[in-house]
């Protein structure tokens, strides 16, 4: 039936473009912004996922300094280690040396007394930021230096627990005092009685620069997962909002020829009441 009081027609020819009107300007906005997913009206349930794991990214960034700053802590202790398993081997060549008779030993210990002095040195020095993980203490009262490596997500929202690198002090100021517990070379027998202690010296100095190697590589490992990590992640939320550029682009001009058409439509439909009078002419 038709009637000059309701036009059927053109209500649904307006309700068709009123819908291309939004879904034209829902396409330029996602590609003027690159998001597809903006905002939790767009999608409420991706949104909901994308912001839980870009807070994991933050956080995993932030981890990733953390490391960097625990390498260096590291790298600056073992630097320092392996130096000091160094002046020990040259002590050592000392003390062999005074095993001889016809050396001047005295001569010797004050050799061996100017490299204990460096390794002392070495030990204060070796700090980073005010660790130093050659002494008893790191900083004057903990014995161990926990580094963040990762945060661990139980399920989506789910409960988030943090998992360390633990290093421990190596306590070469004690465990390598060569000053007090050395002994003093002042013939055959002293010497011989210093090339049993010295060896003890150096193995428990290449035991701690082995475990500062050990954890340097340990870091190293985890920071170039932790990269990683972030790399695939920023993908994914990437996958799950951003505008595809080629799909979106298909998409504007198909919209921009289907809103030609619903205009035409709809200029059609509001004719039609004008048909209706010719009827009676």
């Amino acid at each position: 039936m038709s009637s000059i009081l309701t036009n059927n027609g053109a209500m649904v020819a307006l309700q068709t473009l009123q819908s291309v009107n939004q879904n034209l300007t829902d396409t330029q906005n996602a590609i003027s912004t690159g998001k597809e997913i903006e905002t939790a009206k767009d999608n409420a349930a991706v949104w909901a996922i994308s912001k839980t794991m870009e807070s994991d990214i933050a956080s995993f960034e932030a981890i990733e300094e953390g490391l960097a700053m625990g390498d260096a802590t590291v790298a600056v202790a073992s630097a320092g280690a392996e130096q000091i398993v160094e002046k020990l081997v040259e002590i050592k060549e000392l003390i062999v040396s005074a095993q001889a008779e016809n050396v001047d030993h005295d001569k010797i210990q004050t050799d061996i007394d100017s490299k204990v002095d460096q390794i002392e040195s070495i030990i204060s020095a070796a700090q980073f930021n005010g660790a130093n993980l050659l002494t008893t203490t790191i900083d004057g009262t903990s014995t161990e230096m926990g580094i963040l490596a990762s945060l661990d997500r139980v399920g989506a929202g789910g409960t988030v627990t943090s998992t360390d690198i633990t290093i421990s002090a190596q306590g070469f100021d004690s465990s390598l005092d060569l000053a007090s517990d050395l002994t003093s070379i002042s013939d055959t027998d002293t010497a011989a009685s210093a090339l049993e202690e010295i060896e003890a010296f150096l193995q428990t100095a290449i035991s701690g620069a082995a475990a500062l190697g050990a954890a340097s590589a340990r870091i190293d490992d985890q920071a170039m997962f932790v990269a990683n990590l972030v790399d695939s992640m920023t993908l994914g939320v990437s996958t799950m909002t951003d505008t595809n550029m080629e799909e979106s682009s298909a998409r504007l001009s198909a919209l921009q020829t289907q809103q030609e058409l619903a205009v035409q439509s709809l200029g059609i439909a509001n004719e039609a009441p004008q048909r209706l009078l010719q009827l009676f002419n």
